[in-house]
């Protein structure tokens, strides 16, 4: 995740510009983060930094859990083999 105009928006491709930061994708893992202000710190920002963005990735991540799904922004690589 990266701090982008006032918000903590999840870099899932870890391309965008900006000091990043790690979180477990767990919902009470990102709860801990905001009462221990943790991200400002973090991404070395001042201020409250909105997270709106980063809680609906967590919870779209978390359904797709639920149905068998990969997290956003990631999908499943296989190859596929040719049986000739």
């Amino acid at each position: 995740m990266v701090a982008v105009d006032g918000s903590v928006v999840p870099d899932v491709r870890r391309r965008l510009p900006g000091r990043g930061a790690w979180l477990h994708f767990d919902l009470d893992c990102l709860r801990n983060a905001e009462r221990r202000r943790a991200f400002p710190r973090a991404l070395r920002v001042q201020g409250p930094l909105d997270v709106a963005l980063l809680r609906e990735h967590l919870e779209k991540w978390r359904q797709g859990k639920t149905a068998g799904g990969q997290p956003p922004g990631r999908q499943e690589t296989r190859k596929q083999v040719d049986p000739s």
